[in-house]
């Protein structure tokens, strides 16, 4: 990994992402995941950011012009994706009473895209909730993991972030314009018991993916990292 001259560590190769609990939807392999969000609709004050203020900007698109598979994925699915990973979360908030948002992900086909949502109450019971990215129509919601530790875990980093996924969307797309197609709360990296939001936006003119870890107490970048496949 490398720093570059705001001081945010820059990885090399795939992200290595949160540590999140079973219950948590996983992380899908590489080109099945599509990372990122809209621009947040969040009207309340954000809290002052520590992230660095210097935007990063998108990296450009390939010599020969060509796009991986990757790429071209990205630049099928995320424009027939008409509601925004916001709009989705207050769908599936809507749907599971005194919920919190704890990950969204922007998947399915350009013919049928989804939001594949989790929201989770303060004693860490956990539902994943299926979102139309058309229509924003919000499916039954499906109660995740029973576990008592599971729930305990949960229910402790729900207690200690403070920054909401809305926040986190908008310090990542502060420094990358884009479209955030994930986002997830987990465990810092770096570990330390910080709790942080990772969060992926894709770039519309070259279709690559920034993904962002974000402290959930301060906003404060902790790494980034730039798929250019």
């Amino acid at each position: 990994m490398d720093m570059n001259r705001s001081g945010v560590v820059v990885r090399r190769g795939r992200p290595a992402g949160p540590r999140t609990i079973g219950l948590i939807c996983a992380v899908a392999a590489a080109g099945a995941l599509l990372s990122g969000c809209g621009n947040s609709d969040d009207t309340s004050s954000p809290q002052k950011s520590a992230a660095p203020s210097r935007a990063v900007p998108a990296t450009a698109a390939s010599p020969s012009g060509s796009l991986s598979a990757d790429q071209a994925q990205r630049k099928a699915l995320v424009p027939q994706a008409k509601v925004d990973y916001g709009q989705a979360l207050k769908s599936a908030i809507a749907a599971v009473p005194a919920s919190e948002a704890i990950a969204a992900e922007l998947k399915g086909t350009p013919s049928s895209p989804y939001w594949d949502t989790v929201v989770a109450t303060t004693d860490g019971t956990a539902y994943s909730v299926r979102v139309d990215a058309v229509s924003g129509k919000a499916q039954k919601p499906q109660p995740q993991s029973d576990d008592p530790d599971d729930k305990q875990e949960l229910a402790a980093r729900l207690g200690k972030a403070t920054v909401t996924a809305q926040q986190a969307a908008q310090t990542a797309t502060e420094k990358t314009k884009g479209t955030v197609t994930t986002i997830e709360l987990g465990d810092a990296d770096h570990g330390n018991d910080t709790v942080a939001w990772t969060v992926g936006v894709v770039t519309t003119d070259d279709w690559n993916e920034t993904t962002y870890e974000i402290d959930a107490t301060n906003r404060k970048v902790l790494w980034m990292h730039v798929d250019q496949d």
